[in-house]
């Protein structure tokens, strides 16, 4: 499915060689060597971006797989590489550790990593609305958080969205995740609720779509967003990679920015993909039901203004002195001076 720039150019040299041989002057070898010398020359010039998820490659990210699809890494001169993670947490952990050089994560997970002293940057809003939620069964008669008191509740990963932002609905009435029991149950986390494991589950809104088509049955469910609408994922750097390598991540970020787009424009084009892209990509009308939902909050009021990626520093102090309040934070780590619209501006 991905196509590689090396495999194009021998397509388009072996025709030239074929037409040549029908032609009354044929190619000559020199001329065929110096092709070969340049194509060598051009897959060494891009330079491999390295994006580290919090997630294995799954159909809600499909707009990239159809970038590579079309080529669009290479065009830019880029080598796109995608290293799986399990929660924001490991994408963080993986940009300071230098085995990438920028992180598709939660801002819950950059906030923790910049309490430890770790300097970021976060350069472009992903998803400007949050989209976790928890869920339960109706006949769990679990109305209000004040009744999970005691309750088992599942998360992703203790490095996940899904955990942070619980503790963010837990905090808005009074508790903590000590008046719970916190259970990690993956990924595929409304198995447990669907089995009675879990008396109820924090996950996000492509997740409860899954479980709904899966037969999850009447449930209850409390958004995140209304409570506080934290940007649900960002990408982020390291100050080092952010002087060093800023030309590259422009580049990424323009790609990506440009699928988005064209992904909003072609759903059901980004969903074929997905079918060999993604490892949950088999059924592409659930896909394309996936990258619909992905669309409506990878875009809002504001960046139809100022772009695609806009970062919003009121909300994310906002978010920041409510993590303080809550003792999350041991104190504030001046977010409005981790991120910047610099390069957001710069992209067509």
């Amino acid at each position: 499915m991905r196509k590689s720039l090396s495999l194009s150019i021998l397509t388009l040299i072996t025709a030239i060689g074929l037409t040549g041989c029908a032609s009354s002057t044929p190619v000559s070898q020199p001329a065929q060597t110096e092709a070969k010398v340049e194509q060598s020359a051009a897959v060494q010039e891009r330079e491999k971006v390295r994006m580290a998820s919090w997630s294995k490659p799954i159909a809600e990210q499909s707009n990239l797989y159809l970038a590579e699809e079309k080529g669009w890494f290479e065009e830019a001169g880029l080598e796109f590489e995608y290293i799986p993670g399990a929660g924001g947490g490991d994408a963080v952990k993986n940009i300071v550790a230098g085995n990438a050089d920028i992180a598709f994560a939660n801002v819950e997970a950059v906030l923790l990593a910049a309490e430890k002293g770790e300097k970021l940057k976060i350069i472009y809003n992903i998803y400007p609305e949050n989209v976790f939620n928890l869920v339960s069964l109706k006949e769990s008669n679990i109305a209000s958080i004040e009744d999970l008191k005691g309750k088992n509740v599942g998360v992703y990963s203790l490095s996940s969205g899904t955990y942070q932002n619980l503790k963010v609905l837990l905090s808005s009435a009074g508790m903590t995740e000590n008046d719970v029991t916190i259970i990690e149950a993956g990924v595929l986390n409304f198995g447990p609720l669907m089995n009675k494991q879990v008396d109820a589950t924090a996950a996000t809104d492509t997740g409860l779509y899954d479980a709904k088509q899966k037969g999850l049955g009447d449930v209850n469910v409390m958004e995140v967003k209304e409570v506080l609408n934290t940007p649900s994922d960002v990408f982020v750097v390291t100050e080092k990679t952010f002087n060093e390598k800023k030309e590259m991540l422009i580049k990424f970020l323009q790609v990506y920015r440009d699928s988005v787009k064209y992904t909003m424009e072609h759903p059901e084009e980004a969903a074929k993909v997905a079918v060999q892209a993604a490892i949950d990509g088999k059924d592409e009308a659930r896909n394309l039901e996936i990258i619909k939902i992905r669309n409506a909050v990878s875009m809002n009021e504001e960046m139809k203004e100022k772009g695609l990626g806009w970062l919003n520093a009121d909300i994310l102090k906002e978010v920041e002195e409510t993590y303080v309040n809550m003792g999350l934070l041991k104190g504030p780590v001046h977010i409005e001076n981790m991120l910047t619209n610099e390069w957001v501006e710069q992209l067509k």
